[in-house]
């Protein structure tokens, strides 16, 4: 009987919820008090929350998101959150680098208030910071992590942590080394079923089934150098993978900024193409092999192959290996949903699935990210929530990353007196975006030259257009109309009709700075990027090296 209860109990609050959200979208004289009586309903309650992120999935890699991939490599359980909850088209990176992302979503706070501004010598996360799980763990949730953490310094408001701890905390596809709690274990197997393994342990046995929990599971797929598992190697070997419709951009207009990267087809790895090693390399040497097509003068590819046929052959050999990592990734996304099921967790339990930043999967022309442009400004970001969010909804407001800790913390309905720079967009969960909600976001990306050499800029993003500064050696500004050109083709920053639009968002931009405390000189940000904060390890391991050896490797050939 208390079961059936129980049941009714749920029935009841969930149809009340909806009926509210009905209410709430027919007439804005009530928007605010039914709101009221929502939140209300659910002030008393304790979800337990799942926050996974996946390191460099992409929104073209996401069949919710539509795209060309959709049909060929479909994410069914990444899209059941969007069936079963909300989908966010515009959720924005402030800094779309890694270490940095992670670090902006743990504290609320941009990178220059949070101290990590770049992976590439940006040191280590300042582990006395307030984060956003040590919130939690004080307020009585059970906590953990599992995967990826790389930000350098031990996780802090953890009960458990296990995370990648080899090749500078990227971590290791296969036989992975991962430190539990202090201690490193070489983990025999394949890094995402492994990472979802010790969630699910965790999960089942290793609690206090009596509290909430808050978990945090963060894969290092489908970061390079994307490795799938062995079901899935040659998943796509007979198919040709579509070409982005941007795939031959020639950067005109931008010849100096996206024009200017190391990022292109043309600097793919021998290791990225799954080239065999020579036997017997080892230390330094191996590592030259493995990273040779790193540098301009550095093309991998069959011999016999013109410019054009190695061109498409990498990205086929990327796209298809980046797609079945990917597939990996949804397999325990699945795996995650169907043990919430069965254990009676899934009414109860907020997912959040999203990634550090976006990714170029051909795009312009590219791989990686680091640039404001959409593809890797854009994260993915789906919630689920039986008893708040309604499935199918989706969200097209402007959010960013730094919102992320204050939402979650609210929807746990723990208050704080921590002050984040981020907002909450619980609100925004169920259709409700206040007339005062942020217009346009501020953007910043730090490091130069390695990797990638992308040069360091800032902007301001609107749902209408994108503004960028490109500073560091060069004095460039872009600007890009993104109801005309949603694939950022034309910079028309010199176009007279766009004059006035350019005054008015360079006096936004100036006042985000001054909001979010960033409104420093050029100098000033020219020297973050010059100063060496450190390693974000304090030991050397087999990949440590690698920016010393390519950079030796082209002085060599320079000398010679």
């Amino acid at each position: 009987m208390k079961k059936n209860n129980s049941i009714l109990r749920f029935t009841f609050l969930v149809s009340g919820a909806f009926l509210l959200l009905g209410i709430i979208s027919c007439g804005n004289s009530k928007k605010t008090s039914d709101l009221g009586v929502l939140e209300d309903s659910l002030a008393a309650q304790k979800p337990n929350i799942i926050y996974i992120m996946a390191d460099d999935l992409t929104t073209q890699a996401i069949s919710a998101y539509g795209g060309i991939y959709k049909d060929i490599a479909p994410t069914p359980n990444i899209d059941r959150i969007a069936k079963e909850g909300m989908l966010f088209q515009d959720v924005l990176c402030t800094n779309a680098i890694c270490g940095p992302s992670r670090a902006a979503i743990l504290t609320g706070d941009y990178s220059n208030k949070n101290g990590f501004y770049k992976n590439e010598r940006g040191g280590q996360f300042d582990e006395t910071r307030w984060t956003f799980p040590q919130e939690f763990q004080k307020n009585g949730y059970q906590t953990s992590l599992f995967g990826k953490w790389h930000l350098g310094t031990e996780p802090k408001g953890f009960d458990m942590f296990k995370y990648h701890n080899s090749a500078g905390q990227q971590g290791h596809y296969w036989d992975p080394v991962f430190n539990e709690n202090g201690v490193d274990k070489v983990e025999k197997g394949y890094s995402t079923n492994l990472s979802t393994d010790f969630a699910l342990t965790w999960l089942d046995k290793q609690r206090d089934k009596k509290e909430p929990f808050m978990m945090v599971l963060q894969y290092k797929a489908p970061h390079r150098p994307w490795e799938p598992d062995t079901k899935y190697e040659k998943l796509w070997e007979d198919i040709e993978m579509p070409y982005p419709a941007t795939f031959n951009d020639d950067y005109k207009g931008r010849e100096l900024t996206a024009g200017d990267t190391e990022m292109t087809m043309d600097y793919f790895s021998r290791r990225d193409m799954k080239l065999e090693e020579p036997a017997n390399l080892k230390g330094k040497e191996k590592i030259a092999w493995a990273f040779y097509g790193a540098r301009p003068d550095e093309i991998v590819q069959p011999e016999g192959m013109s410019n054009e046929e190695g061109r498409k052959w990498r990205y086929q050999t990327y796209i298809k290996d980046y797609l079945a990592c990917v597939k990996s990734v949804d397999d325990n996304v699945g795996r995650v949903l169907d043990y919430l099921d069965k254990n009676g967790l899934t009414d109860n339990t907020i997912i959040v699935l999203t990634s550090d930043q976006g990714f170029y999967l051909g795009d312009h022309g590219f791989f990686d990210k680091r640039f404001i442009y959409e593809e890797s400004l854009r994260m993915p970001f789906l919630v689920k929530y039986p008893k708040f969010v309604k499935p199918g909804s989706v969200n097209e407001d402007i959010i960013t990353n730094i919102d992320f800790a204050p939402t979650l913390l609210d929807l746990a309905n723990i208050k704080t007196e921590h002050k984040m720079q981020g907002e909450s967009f619980k609100r925004n969960l169920i259709g409700y975006t206040s007339k005062n909600w942020q217009k346009g976001m501020y953007y910043h990306y730090y490091e130069f030259p390695y990797w990638h050499h992308v040069q360091p800029h800032y902007g301001i993003r609107t749902q209408k257009y994108t503004l960028a500064h490109f500073y560091y050696n060069i004095d460039v500004w872009e600007l890009y109309d993104l109801e005309k050109d949603p694939q950022q083709m034309n910079n028309i920053i010199n176009d007279p009709q766009y004059a006035s639009v350019v005054s008015n968002l360079k006096a936004e931009l100036k006042e985000l700075m001054k909001k979010y405390e960033n409104d420093k000189s050029l100098q000033d940000f020219r020297s973050i990027t010059d100063t060496n904060f450190g390693s974000i390890i304090d030991r050397e391991d087999e990949e440590t090296s690698v920016q010393d050896i390519i950079t030796n490797r082209k002085t060599n050939n320079e000398s010679k």
